[in-house]
C-alpha cells in the first residue's frame, strides 16, 4: 500500500457514471437516448487507459437500487447491456481489455447472464486494461452476500472464526481479484457515493465533477487523474 501512494498516475479508477438522464432531457429527448450516448462514452474513456497509465477501471452500470426507475427504463437498459456486450465484444477482444461483472447475478435475464459469462470468458487473458462492471451491484448487498458465503464456510469447518479478519472477509468479496481504488469519480455534479464500492473505497481518494457522464471526455479524465498526483495519501498515518 506504500507504494501505491507514491504513484501518480491511479491504478486503479471507479467511476459512477452519472447524469445520463438529465443530459438527455436537456436535449428535449428521453432517458434511454442519454443512456445509449453514455455508453459511447465508456468505449472513449476505456480507450483512453492504457496512455493515460490505468490498469483498473471499475464503472457503475446498474445500482441494486436501479430498480425502482420505470420499466420502461429498467428494460430498455437491459436491452442496452445486451446491445452493448454483442456489439464491443469483438473490440474489447483485440485491444487487450479483460472484462469482469461484478453484481448480484440472480435477477438479471438469463440471456444477459449467458452474454456476461461468455464475455469474461473470451477475455480472461487480456491484460492491457481491467475493465470491470457493476451491474445489479451495491456495496451493502455485496458485503451481505460475502458475510453469508463466509458464514457457510465458518459452520462447514473450513475457515476458523477466530482467523477471519478484514481480509478474510475482502477475499469473499465479488472484487477478490482486484486491487482497491485508489481514485473514485462521480460524474453530474452530484457529491454522494451511492452504495458504490463501500469496502473497498476506505482509503480511496474522491473527485465530483460538474460535467454530466455523456460529456465527461478523454481530456477531462487526463485533468482528474492529473489533480490525483497532487494528492498526499496517508492511509490514516502522519504524514513523514
Amino acid at each position: 500500500m506504500g507504494n501505491r501512494s507514491k504513484r501518480t498516475v491511479p491504478e486503479h479508477v471507479a467511476i459512477i457514471m452519472d447524469g445520463n438522464g438529465r443530459w438527455a432531457q436537456a436535449r428535449g429527448k428521453p432517458r434511454l437516448f442519454g443512456h445509449h450516448a453514455g455508453a459511447r462514452r465508456v468505449r472513449e474513456i476505456v480507450e483512453s487507459c492504457p496512455d493515460l497509465g490505468v490498469k483498473y477501471l471499475t464503472i457503475f452500470a446498474f445500482s441494486t437500487e436501479n430498480w425502482q426507475r420505470t420499466q420502461a427504463e429498467v428494460s430498455g437498459l437491459m436491452k442496452l447491456f445486451k446491445r452493448y456486450l454483442m456489439s464491443e465484444t469483438k473490440e474489447l477482444v483485440t485491444e487487450g481489455i479483460c472484462v469482469r461483472f461484478i453484481g448480484d447475478r440472480m435477477k438479471l435475464d438469463e440471456t444477459l447472464v449467458a452474454l456476461m459469462d461468455e464475455v469474461e470468458l473470451l477475455t480472461c487473458d487480456n491484460d492491457r486494461v481491467n475493465l470491470t462492471i457493476a451491474l445489479n451491484y451495491g456495496g451493502r448487498d455485496e458485503v451481505a452476500r460475502a458475510t453469508k458465503r463466509l458464514s457457510r464456510d465458518v459452520a462447514a469447518g473450513k475457515v476458523d472464526p477466530e482467523d477471519v479478519d478484514d481480509e478474510t472477509l475482502a477475499s469473499y468479496l465479488d472484487t477478490y481479484v482486484l486491487p482497491d481504488p485508489d481514485l473514485v469519480i462521480r460524474t453530474s455534479g452530484e457529491a454522494r457515493i451511492s452504495n458504490f464500492l463501500l469496502w473497498q473505497s476506505a482509503y480511496a481518494e474522491y473527485e465530483f465533477v460538474d460535467t454530466l457522464w455523456p460529456d465527461f471526455t478523454r481530456d477531462e479524465f487526463a485533468s482528474v487523474l492529473s489533480k490525483f498526483s497532487t494528492r498526499e495519501r496517508r492511509y490514516g498515518a502522519v504524514p513523514g
